[in-house]
């Protein structure tokens, strides 16, 4: 786990989302691991799941804005996507934003563990 997905993470935790899947596999061919993944609920009727890829070296040439990964991540993201699962993608900006939080809430709305029925800012509007 790098750095800044130890940081989403953490953040997640404090927002009393449910914990993700840490390196979860998806594809049943493919080698492809999304950096955190939640299951769908079983009295949640789509999507599939929600992932998150937390994109790192957006700004220092890192694989992910490469030609060769940049054309590898389209097909991991089509292929999820094919598969009903929602990728949240995410870089440093994001997370340190809070934007990252955010967008993870609003895909997740209904599908948090805790009973309290105070909205909470993760939660979305």
């Amino acid at each position: 786990m790098s750095a800044l997905e130890d940081r989403l993470l953490k953040q997640l935790i404090e927002e009393g989302f449910p914990e993700p899947e840490l390196e979860y596999r998806f594809h049943p061919v493919r080698k492809w691991r999304f950096d955190m993944y939640w299951a769908r609920p079983q009295h949640i009727w789509r999507p599939l799941g929600v992932a998150c890829e937390v994109e790192g070296g957006t700004y220092s040439s890192g694989r992910h804005v490469k030609g060769k990964g940049y054309e590898g991540d389209c097909e991991k993201y089509n292929e999820a996507a094919l598969l009903e699962i929602v990728v949240i993608r995410v870089t440093a900006k994001h997370i340190t934003s809070g934007s990252a939080v955010q967008w993870l809430g609003r895909a997740l709305r209904g599908w948090r563990m805790d009973s309290n029925p105070v909205m909470r800012p993760s939660d979305g509007p």
